[in-house]
């Protein structure tokens, strides 16, 4: 992302709508489910997105992670995320870094986890991605993440209306070529579990909020031309939730020993 895209407006509004710190869906219970029945405690972490701050927070409050660095590539996500993690006297075991697009800047097997919730969808290539994922994991690490998938190649106009009216710089790819691309790096115990069943039900429910009291609240920050746009794009995102072209998914891949 060469241009900022998540501005303190859109910060505050995902914010209603997912929590504090939180720029996603399902909050740290999503960033439990990601992780699973992997142990991290004691771990260090490469969080890459950490966006608003709260999944390194979650990561090391609830995960028990040694040490979390997270980065992103804008200001207004960074920031946001540093007074977080101060408020929460957590500066001691995260560290946040903004960084340029682009490989990621560390050096060979730093991690024993790279962790992402719903934010490497902002990255097109994913074969280079995993590539560089393998490359900064110690042997033995694990690539836990979230993202935003497409169900086939080939997009309908209707999910290209969806993506467009997001805004943002989605490179949205299908299960298998994140499958492909994990085993391309070397990867081994390459899984993708689909989440479209969870979100259809979830973004009706974010839906019914921004139509009600969380966006009248929201309102009050942020405008109520700014959550209307907001609703509109939830409306646009449910019908391809439902065919299956929306689909959320989470991906883990261990770097063998």
């Amino acid at each position: 992302m060469s241009e900022e895209h998540y501005p303190q407006q859109l910060i505050a509004m995902l914010e209603a709508i997912w929590g504090e710190g939180f720029l996603s869906p399902g909050g740290a219970e999503e960033v439990e489910r990601v992780i699973g029945s992997h142990n991290i405690a004691g771990f260090s972490v490469l969080d890459i997105g950490c966006g608003a701050g709260g999944v390194d927070a979650a990561l090391v409050e609830a995960h028990g992670a040694g040490f979390v660095t997270g980065i992103d590539v804008e200001d207004p996500v960074i920031e946001h995320a540093r007074e977080l993690v101060a408020r929460r006297g957590l500066s001691d075991r995260i560290d946040l870094v903004k960084v340029a697009p682009g490989a990621l800047p560390f050096p060979p097997s730093t991690f024993d986890v790279v962790f992402s919730k719903d934010s490497i969808v902002h990255i097109p290539d994913k074969h280079v991605l995993m590539h560089d994922v393998y490359r900064v994991l110690k042997p033995g690490g694990w690539f836990l993440a979230s993202d935003w998938l497409i169900g086939t190649e080939n997009i309908s106009p209707q999910m290209s209306d969806y993506i467009a009216s997001e805004g943002l710089d989605f490179g949205m790819a299908t299960p298998q070529r994140y499958l492909d691309a994990m085993k391309a790096a070397g990867f081994q115990n390459c899984e993708t579990v689909s989440r479209n069943g969870w979100y259809r039900e979830q973004a009706r429910f974010e839906l019914s909020r921004l139509k009600g009291e969380v966006g009248r609240e929201a309102a009050k920050i942020v405008g109520q031309a700014f959550v209307e746009k907001n609703v509109g794009i939830w409306e646009r995102m449910i019908p391809v939730l439902d065919s299956g072209e929306h689909c959320p998914t989470h991906l883990s891949a261990q770097k063998p020993d």
